[in-house]
């Protein structure tokens, strides 16, 4: 808090860090970015993304235990799509924070407030507002024209896996790979490790500059960019 006052810090951003400790890899993940190792053309995942839809429940269990965080504006609730007036009293599916599936509820006057948790893949939003529910910051995001704080809807808490290098033969072409969402966005997990598996072999194994080699090469592939 006093760095934020001091330096007049606003914003947020996600977070994905490695760390290796007495041999094994500590990736450490709060956000919507993504690890994966590439092992002998094996593909090892090493996070998940937090996102309005993977934390769908978390999300509502708290809206549900501390309803004065909606601001008296939202719905804990979530439905297939937004309620309308002209549907009170009739029954429509809906999920709540206890729920894996779908049943059917009578909508009431409660049901017409603007869903906790909106849209559908990259489009899905907290609060109408932001797509990604862990990382760091964002003190001060409000709901737009309003007085209502997200910060107490998005948590810094990382979710942490461990690689043990020990237990596993390794080659000169094995890698990890840290990217943001704007790579997994547009390539799957087997497009990137195809291409790192198709360049790497044609690389000399002791050129220390052959990963560089390989960004500037991609980075400067047209359909990749």
């Amino acid at each position: 808090m006093l760095i934020r006052s001091s330096y007049n810090i606003s914003g947020g951003c996600t977070a994905l860090i490695v760390i290796c400790l007495l041999g094994k890899l500590y990736v450490a993940n709060a956000g919507d970015s993504r690890a994966i190792i590439v092992r002998n053309g094996e593909i090892i995942p090493m996070s998940s993304e937090f996102t309005p839809e993977t934390e769908r429940q978390r999300l509502q269990y708290l809206a549900f235990m501390q309803p004065h965080l909606l601001g008296n504006e939202f719905t804990h609730l979530e439905f297939p799509r937004r309620v309308q007036r002209k549907e009170l009293g009739k029954k429509m599916l809906y999920r709540d924070f206890n729920m894996t599936g779908w049943a059917y509820k009578t909508i009431e006057d409660e049901d017409l407030k603007f869903p906790l948790i909106y849209g559908e893949g990259k489009k899905a939003r907290v609060m109408a507002t932001i797509g990604v529910t862990r990382g760091l910051g964002d003190h001060d995001l409000k709901v737009h024209d309003s007085n209502i704080y997200i910060k107490p809807f998005l948590s810094s808490a990382p979710e942490v896996r461990i690689y043990d290098l020990s237990k596993y033969d390794h080659g000169a072409d094995d890698v990890l790979i840290l990217a943001t969402d704007g790579l997994w966005d547009v390539l799957s997990n087997e497009e990137v490790a195809e291409a790192i598996t198709q360049f790497l072999p044609n690389c000399d194994p002791d050129d220390p500059h052959r990963f560089v080699h390989f960004y500037n090469c991609w980075s400067q592939t047209p359909d990749l960019r």
